[in-house]
């Protein structure tokens, strides 16, 4: 098959960013001022999640730090659900991978996966806690606030959400996502937050580039005022793709670390996962390779509609399906049809268009980097005149190895 030419794209988004992020976390614990609520040789359990946090060492090891000069013994618990197959290896493996270990930070991990059951919220479900968080004189949760990947509402994913779900471990988080998420998050906080004894939490948000964008630390009374502040922004910075409809998305990996739904929803289509209105409107979409961060987990495979064989034969089953259970969406862990190799899953998805030769087909690397993109030529003469968009005038072609594995363009 003949493919069409490609040209590449690039939009601009704001990509303002903190330079010294360590410092910016030291001002912050000045500000606010914790001297009155703390007693020396008190421990501190710090929640630090499973998410792809751009500066996540540097937020985490100078919180420690800040916390140790405050005369406080901090420790790192993992605040992640089910995450790393919900065993307590798994998730000091992740954490690791992220560059959170003991010896990187200074201080022990705990992740036990013991819970302790602290009552029901009016909705109906049991909240959990970790028992090592119950060790501690103090809890401090350190997230990012951004757009969820399964609901909508005024708080989303944040500090309340790794309150109510992440410090649970397994069993908070697959209690709770029996439910709906938007109506149990806050109270399950609220809950957590009234009986244990929550110091501060940070809170940050992401340029569409990547970089920190803001840092807010803030006392556990101010949690859902904060989730709920920094939404609004988070939500502006959301790097999204500039068209509506597409015959084709080509994705060239999807993760864990790209999105908690491996694909964020808000990019490709939130109808993919729960139906209503199809906007954006992406008929197809082939999804090349699984990160290696993801760990097999490829939860969100089920909103892709072809893959190749290499990408199947990455997936960890057991950890995906957990993921996608505890979830509750398991549409998350559906299999796309199989191809052979990366040229045939391309080649299956453009025959689906009755002329190829005028499909509109845009490649991007992942839901998080759209800063470039390359589109076939209906595309582009659709974004001339768009601002902030500006477009190559080199012609591009799709290239693959002795193994028919997509190559970058250039190579």
């Amino acid at each position: 098959m003949q493919f069409q030419e490609f040209f590449r794209v690039e939009q601009k988004f704001d990509s303002r960013c903190i330079q010294d992020v360590p410092e910016a976390v030291r001002q912050e614990f000045d500000r606010l001022g914790l001297n009155d609520q703390i007693a020396p040789g008190q421990t501190v359990a710090v929640g630090v999640g499973s998410r792809g946090v751009h500066n996540l060492p540097e937020l985490v090891r100078t919180s420690v730090e800040c916390l140790k000069a405050l005369s406080l013994e901090p420790f790192i618990t993992p605040a992640m659900g089910s995450h790393g197959g919900a065993t307590a290896e798994g998730q000091i493996e992740i954490l690791a991978h992220l560059g959170i270990t003991e010896s990187a930070m200074g201080v022990p991990i705990k992740a036990s996966m013991d819970v302790v059951s602290l009552g029901r919220i009016d909705a109906g479900p049991e909240v959990f806690i970790a028992k090592d968080v119950l060790t501690a004189d103090h809890i401090m949760v350190i997230n990012r606030i951004k757009p969820h990947t399964l609901f909508t509402s005024k708080v989303e994913s944040g500090l309340c959400k790794m309150v109510g779900i992440g410090l649970g471990r397994q069993a908070g988080a697959s209690n709770l996502h029996q439910y709906d998420l938007a109506k149990v998050i806050v109270p399950a906080a609220r809950l957590i937050l009234e009986k244990l004894p929550f110091l501060c939490g940070l809170a940050v948000t992401e340029s569409a580039m990547g970089g920190t964008y803001n840092i807010r630390l803030t006392t556990a009374d101010q949690f859902v005022q904060t989730d709920s502040d920094l939404l609004e922004e988070a939500y502006r910075l959301l790097p999204r793709l500039p068209m509506d409809e597409l015959d084709l998305l080509i994705v060239d990996r999807m993760g864990k670390e790209v999105s908690g739904a491996g694909m964020d929803p808000n990019v490709i289509g939130s109808w993919r996962r729960d139906g209503g209105e199809r906007k954006p409107d992406y008929k197809t979409i082939v999804v090349l390779d699984l990160t290696d961060a993801s760990h097999g987990n490829a939860t969100g495979m089920g909103a892709a509609d072809i893959i190749p064989k290499r990408m199947q034969e990455k997936i960890d089953f057991q950890a995906t399906y957990k993921n996608a259970l505890t979830a509750k969406c398991p549409r998350a862990g559906r299999m796309p049809m199989i191809a052979d190799d990366d040229r045939a899953a391309i080649e299956a998805a453009v025959s689906l268009n009755p002329d190829s030769s005028s499909a509109k087909i845009v490649r991007i690397l992942d839901t998080c980097s759209l800063d470039t993109f390359w589109a076939t030529r209906p595309v582009v003469e659709a974004l001339n005149g768009k601002a902030g968009i500006s477009v190559g005038q080199q012609a591009l072609k799709l290239a693959f190895d002795d193994q028919n594995r997509i190559l970058p363009f250039g190579n």
